[in-house]
């Protein structure tokens, strides 16, 4: 059987994270937070990518119910940061060596 090794929860939790990676959109809101070392707004988000920011947020969204993002709120704003650097870094090797 495929899914031996992942139980019904992680399964779930995996199909989430594939899908979150599945948007051109998320994969640029990622790209950017990764391009620095503190939490972003959410409106900086939207203006940096122009895009309105309800829909930056739908897509934040979909990254923080994945595990992919934080999401803190500040006052009236919420800001978000990505939850492991390290393993987007991962991520993007690897499809880079796809490539090859």
């Amino acid at each position: 059987m495929v899914d031996e090794g992942l139980g019904g929860g992680e399964l779930e939790q995996a199909a989430r994270f594939f899908h979150a990676l599945g948007s051109r959109l998320r994969l640029r809101i990622l790209l950017l937070l990764s391009s620095t070392d503190r939490p972003l707004h959410i409106k900086a988000v939207s203006r940096r990518l122009r895009v309105s920011y309800p829909t930056i947020y739908r897509h934040v969204r979909v990254l923080r119910e994945a595990g992919l993002v934080k999401v803190y709120e500040v006052g009236r704003s919420r800001v978000i940061s990505l939850t492991s650097p390290q393993l987007l870094k991962k991520i993007l090797g690897e499809i880079k060596a796809l490539k090859t």
